[in-house]
C-alpha cells in the first residue's frame, strides 16, 4: 500500500469556484461567491435563462463571507470589515444599474454593525446594532434599504448585549448581570428603563441564549433552552408571561449552535422565507439530525435528503417554497449545491465548489469516542491517510477553538492536507466543548491547562493505544484557544510533542482578558471569568499567570511555530509577540509569521497557502512527513 498522489497546499487552499449560494426571493436567480481578482465576491446568475453571471461586489482587498437578499429584488447587502478588524460594515449593491458602486451604508470609522435583520413587518427595512455612539454599547437602529436613512430606535441605556424589535415599537433588550445570568427585559420607552420578562442561569450560557428570535406574531421568542435539562432543546419563551414552553428536541443531541460563534454556519432553526413560521430544526451530534416542523416541509427535507449522503448545510427557498437550493457539509465532497423545484421534481447539481479535489483522494473522517482518565466521554474525530496501513503513524493532534465551540463532522482542509502528507489526525471535542450538554461544557469550568489539557494527553494515548500513532511523532496544531492549548502542551507536557504549530493563539490569560474589545468585555463574566478567572482579582490573576504558557516559556524544547494576524481584535498581536521574544531572548529558536492584513480569521487565499505551506514542511522536518514546497 502507498499513500495516494500528493495534492499541492494550493489546491486545498485556493479559492472555491464557487460557494455560498442562495436562492432570491421570487426563485429566479442566484446569489453566490465566486473569485474576482482573487478574492471572492457576490455573483447574481439567472437560474432558467442560460445568460452568463455577473459579478456584483468589487472588493479587491478582502473575501466576502456574508450576504443576504433583501425583500426588494434591486438591493442586495453585503458585510465587510478592514482587514480582518471585525468592525463590520453594511454594504448595498443596486441589482438594477451594474455599473453603480457599492455603498457603505453603516460609514463610521471603527464601528462595527451586528445583527443585521429582516422582517417581515417593516418590508425594505432592515434592523441593526451600532457601537458607534458607544465602543463598548450597541445601539439599535432600523436602516431604510433603499435610501440609506439610518434612525436610532433606542440608545443603549447601558449592559445590554443584545435586542429585539417587535416591529409594531415593542423592544426587547438582554442584558448580563453582574453574577452572569441573562435577563430578557421589556424597554419602557417613557422612562428608557428594563422591566425583567425572564431570567436564565448564566451558568448554563457561555455566550448567551441561542438561538433568541421573535415569533412571527410578536408575541413570542424561539429559544435555546435547557433548564431542567443537560441538552439544549427549542422553546417558546412568552414575551409577556416569560413562560418558557417546549416545541422541539432530540433525545440525545443538542441544538447546532455553532452559528452562535461562526455566522457562515447554518442556523439552527429553518423558517419560511416570506411567513418567518417555523419550518424544521437543526440538531449535531457526530453527523447531524434534522426535524421537520412542519408538512410541507418535511415532504421537501425527504426529496433534499436523496440528494446526498452528507448533511444539509445552506438551505434557502423561494417566498412560495416551491424552488430550494441547498449545499452539503461531506467529509470528502463538501459544498455541492443542488436546485431542487418541488413542483416539478426536478434537481440539477449547480456546482461543486472544489472540482479539482477528486472525493475518492480524500481521507474519510470517523467519529471516535474516546474515554477521559476521570471516564467522561470525548465526542472525537479521526482521519486517517488513504492507502496505507494505519499503524505507527505521525499524529496531528488538531485543536479547536473557543474553547466553547465543537468539531463537527465535515470537510476540513487542515486534516485533509495532513492526511494527505502521511499523517494521522485526531479532533477531540474535550471538556469545556458546547454541543455535547451542559455537564460536559461545564466540566471544564477551572480546568485549564488542567483536566481540558489531560483530555488531549488521554486522547493521543488512546490513538498510541489503539496503533494508529507513533508516540514519537505526535504534533499539536490550533488557533485561539486551540492555540493557547498547543502553546500549554509544549509548556505543561513539553516531552510529549515533537513539533507544534499555533496560530493566534493566547499566551497570557489575563492580558487576553484585558484586551479583549470593549463590546465583548460584559460577557466575559459568563464564560472567561467562570472557567478560568477575573484578572481583577490578584488571587485570580496568580492563578490565570499560573495557567498562562508565558509563565512556563522556560521549559519549551519542542519546535515551535506562531502565526499571528496583524489586525486581530480578539488575541491581540501581543499575544503571540511576547512568547516569541521570550523563546528568542533565551536563543531558542521559533518560527514567526505575522500576516499584516488579516485578523482573527483568516481568509485571503495567499496567506492561508503561505500559512499551510509553513506547516507542511515544518511538520516534515520534525514529524517525517511529506511535503512539496521546496
Amino acid at each position: 500500500m502507498a499513500l495516494p498522489e500528493l495534492i499541492s497546499v494550493e489546491d486545498f487552499f485556493r479559492s472555491p469556484i464557487r460557494s455560498g449560494a442562495s436562492i432570491s426571493p421570487d426563485g429566479t436567480r442566484i446569489a453566490f461567491l465566486a473569485p474576482w481578482r482573487n478574492r471572492l465576491n457576490v455573483w447574481i446568475e439567472d437560474l432558467d435563462s442560460g445568460a452568463p453571471p455577473r459579478c456584483v461586489t468589487a472588493d479587491e482587498t478582502r473575501t466576502v463571507l456574508r450576504y443576504l437578499w433583501t425583500d426588494d429584488p434591486r438591493w442586495l447587502l453585503y458585510l465587510q470589515d478592514d482587514g480582518g478588524d471585525e468592525n463590520w460594515h453594511v454594504h448595498r449593491v443596486d441589482l438594477d444599474d451594474p455599473a453603480a458602486p457599492a455603498v457603505d451604508l453603516t460609514p463610521f470609522p471603527g464601528t462595527m454593525a451586528v445583527g443585521v435583520e429582516q422582517s417581515a413587518a417593516r418590508p425594505g427595512k432592515v434592523t441593526l446594532q451600532l457601537n458607534a455612539r458607544d465602543a463598548a454599547e450597541l445601539d439599535l437602529h432600523e436602516l431604510d434599504i433603499a435610501t440609506g436613512e439610518l434612525t436610532m430606535l433606542v440608545q443603549n441605556p447601558g449592559g445590554v448585549s443584545a435586542w429585539l424589535y417587535a416591529g409594531d415599537g415593542r423592544l426587547f433588550a438582554r442584558t448580563v448581570t453582574a453574577d452572569g445570568d441573562i435577563e430578557l427585559c421589556r424597554y419602557d420607552a417613557e422612562t428608557a428603563g428594563l422591566d425583567p420578562i425572564a431570567k436564565f442561569d448564566g451558568a448554563d450560557y457561555v455566550l448567551d441564549v441561542f438561538p433568541f428570535e421573535l415569533t412571527p406574531d410578536g408575541s413570542g421568542a424561539w429559544i435555546g433552552a435547557n433548564r431542567g435539562t443537560d441538552r439544549t432543546r427549542l422553546a417558546r419563551l412568552d414575551l409577556d408571561t416569560g413562560v418558557q414552553t417546549e416545541v422541539d428536541s432530540h433525545p440525545e443531541f443538542d441544538l447546532d449552535i455553532r452559528a452562535q460563534v461562526f455566522p457562515t454556519l447554518p442556523a439552527p432553526l429553518i423558517r419560511h422565507r416570506r411567513t418567518g413560521e417555523l419550518l424544521g430544526v437543526r440538531y449535531l451530534g457526530a453527523r447531524q439530525v434534522i426535524h421537520a416542523l412542519d408538512p410541507h416541509f418535511a415532504e421537501v427535507l425527504a426529496e433534499l435528503e436523496t440528494l446526498s449522503d452528507g448533511d444539509l448545510a445552506a438551505i434557502s427557498s423561494d417566498e412560495e417554497g416551491r424552488r430550494w437550493v441547498v449545499s452539503f457539509t461531506h467529509d470528502r465532497d463538501s459544498g455541492v449545491t443542488w436546485c431542487y423545484d418541488h413542483a416539478t421534481g426536478e434537481r440539477r447539481l449547480l456546482f461543486r465548489p472544489n472540482p479539482h479535489l477528486d472525493p475518492a483522494r480524500m481521507a474519510p473522517m470517523r467519529p471516535v469516542t474516546i474515554t477521559a482518565r476521570d471516564g467522561l466521554a470525548l465526542p472525537s474525530y479521526l482521519t486517517l491517510p488513504v492507502g496505507v496501513e494505519p499503524t505507527g503513524l505521525p499524529l496531528v493532534l488538531i485543536v479547536h477553538g473557543g474553547p466553547w465551540t465543537r468539531d463537527g463532522w465535515g470537510f476540513d482542509k487542515s486534516a485533509q492536507l495532513f492526511a494527505n502528507r502521511g499523517y494521522a489526525v485526531l479532533q477531540v471535542n474535550f471538556r469545556g466543548s458546547s454541543g455535547f450538554g451542559k455537564a460536559h461544557m461545564q466540566a471544564g469550568i477551572g480546568e485549564l491547562a488542567g483536566a481540558m489539557h489531560n483530555d488531549l494527553i488521554d486522547a493521543v494515548d488512546w490513538a498510541v493505544a489503539q496503533g494508529y500513532a507513533d508516540p514519537e511523532r505526535v504534533a499539536l496544531f490550533g488557533g485561539s484557544y486551540g492555540g493557547y492549548a498547543t502553546l500549554v502542551g509544549v509548556t505543561f507536557t513539553p516531552d510529549r510533542f515533537a513539533a507544534a504549530f499555533e496560530y493566534v493563539g493566547i499566551s497570557n490569560l489575563a492580558s487576553f482578558m484585558r484586551t479583549v474589545p470593549e463590546s465583548a468585555k460584559p460577557s466575559l463574566v459568563n464564560n472567561w471569568y467562570r472557567y478560568a478567572g477575573d484578572p481583577a482579582d490578584p488571587a485570580q490573576e496568580a492563578e490565570l499567570l499560573a495557567r498562562s504558557p508565558i509563565s512556563r516559556v522556560d521549559r519549551i524544547r519542542t519546535p515551535l511555530m506562531v502565526v499571528q494576524g496583524a489586525n486581530d481584535i480578539r488575541v491581540v498581536q501581543a499575544e503571540s509577540d511576547n512568547i516569541v521574544d521570550s523563546l528568542r531572548a533565551r536563543g531558542v529558536e521559533v518560527d514567526y509569521l505575522v500576516f499584516p492584513d488579516e485578523g482573527h480569521l483568516f481568509v485571503n487565499p495567499e496567506n492561508l497557502i503561505t500559512m499551510f505551506g509553513a506547516a507542511e514542511r515544518f511538520f516534515a522536518r520534525h514529524l517525517g512527513g511529506r511535503h512539496d514546497h521546496a
